[in-house]
């Protein structure tokens, strides 16, 4: 049960979501994750890409040239996942104005968590 919550934990982040959206698309270097990933970090964009290839949902490739180049990618496990992720987004996307309504009737009428 302890990698089930762990992994959940890990695939229910929002920065891991993030990163892998972003990377449905298709290999990114780091510069351009972080570019394309409103509001993350360096550090926090570097510890979820570690925790993503530790996890083999990435992979991390560094070439060798001058500048060095590195490329983030799904891996086909990562790919899946995307899959499942996109999904959920796109869920998100098409219920969002239901949602912020609902939201805004519960906190328009001082309703306290149950």
């Amino acid at each position: 049960m302890g990698l089930v919550r762990d992994v959940l934990a890990r695939v229910g982040d929002k920065w891991t979501v993030l990163v892998i959206t972003t990377l449905g698309d298709g290999p990114l270097r780091f510069t351009a994750l972080h570019e394309r990933i409103a509001g993350v970090s360096q550090r926090m964009l570097s510890q979820t890409l570690r925790s993503l290839t530790r996890d083999g949902l990435i992979t991390r490739t560094a070439y060798a040239e001058v500048p060095p180049r590195v490329e983030y990618e799904l891996t086909p496990l990562g790919r899946s996942l995307s899959d499942t992720v996109t999904h959920v987004v796109r869920w998100v996307q098409a219920h969002q104005i239901e949602i912020v309504h609902n939201r805004e009737v519960f906190d328009g009428a001082g309703s306290a968590a149950p």
